[in-house]
């Protein structure tokens, strides 16, 4: 199939970008990424700069194969990642603009790569669990309900990509953050820092210059996990509680 991409290009969050357009032949069974290899690979032939992209594992993990195709996080396809889209989904002729996050938190880095260094310390703040437990006991030896346990590992599905502040049109990351102080605080181990972890988290959160929930449901239907809003329901519960009891305290 012969395709029409008109892909962001922007040296450095110093310069100014623009959409640039190729042409590229591909074929229905490549990956998305596949084909941009394709387009990279002609662009080196010519002598030209290739097109800047993340990648890692290409199987839906890492969460790295950030990119907005055709106004969308991640393409057309829910529950999916970029790396996981086939140009099957796609027609000949067709014309596929390919944009970076856009958002104040996320500052582009080169062409299609931005810096989502700013999730990763929300995670520093608190996204863990540091009590201590002693030696290691065996894995049935907390009998945890099995609702329960689902429930911290439909949170845990979070691969941290960002689609969601991508999506939101205030830039929040609440459903990143609510699906990491979920996971964590619904377990037995994490509940002892619950009020710390979500009140660091949040403020962190806030620092990072992310903008406040839109409650329009973007974050959860382009979420390629398809996180459920309900975290974010949870988790402002927790910060309200926690920061009651904080000034209960004082």
């Amino acid at each position: 199939m012969k395709l029409t991409l008109k892909v962001w290009r922007q040296q450095n969050n110093a310069s100014k970008g623009a959409l640039e357009s190729y042409q590229v032949e591909a074929n229905e069974h490549m990956s998305f990424l596949e084909m941009l290899d394709v387009l990279n690979q002609s662009l080196v032939e010519e002598k030209k700069v290739p097109v800047a992209f993340e990648h890692d594992c290409r199987e839906g993990i890492c969460g790295s194969c950030n990119m907005v195709i055709n106004g969308r996080p991640h393409g057309p396809n829910q529950g999916t990642t970029t790396c996981q889209l086939h140009m099957r989904y796609f027609k000949d002729g067709d014309t596929i603009v390919v944009e970076p996050w856009r958002a104040k938190a996320f500052p582009v880095i080169k062409d299609l790569v931005v810096d989502r260094s700013s999730l990763d310390r929300i995670i520093q703040s608190g996204g863990y669990i540091s009590v201590n437990t002693g030696q290691a006991q065996d894995a049935n030896a907390i009998a945890i309900e099995k609702d329960r346990a689902a429930h911290a590992f439909d949170a845990a599905a979070c691969i941290g990509c960002g689609a969601c502040v991508a999506a939101c049109p205030n830039g929040s990351a609440m459903l990143f953050t609510a699906a990491k102080v979920v996971h964590l605080g619904t377990m037995p181990q994490g509940e002892v820092e619950e009020s710390t972890r979500v009140q660091a988290m949040v403020n962190q959160m806030d620092e990072e210059g992310f903008g406040m929930c839109s409650n329009t449901g973007a974050c959860e239907a382009d979420c390629p996990k398809e996180i459920s809003l309900t975290n974010i329901a949870e988790m402002n519960r927790a910060y309200l509680a926690a920061s009651l009891g904080s000034q209960k305290k004082s």
